[in-house]
């Protein structure tokens, strides 16, 4: 099952790249730096935690295999 790398974030509305930097919970709420800040990193959907969503690897990204 893949992470679904949203590309706004749902408080601000704000766009967040896959590189970007951007926050989640454990059901994919996404969140810019901002207004995670603002929030102190507690998602207001389901009270979880924030945490820092992890980027794509850039070769996977390209398409180019990895040992």
């Amino acid at each position: 099952m893949a992470l679904q790398m949203r590309g706004e974030c749902e408080h601000c509305h704000a766009q967040v790249t896959p590189d970007g930097e951007a926050w989640i919970c454990v059901f994919e709420c996404t969140f810019c730096p901002r207004c995670a800040d603002s929030m102190q990193h507690v998602c207001p959907n389901c009270g979880g935690e924030l945490v820092h969503r992890p980027r794509p690897n850039p070769a996977r990204a390209a398409g180019q295999a990895t040992a």
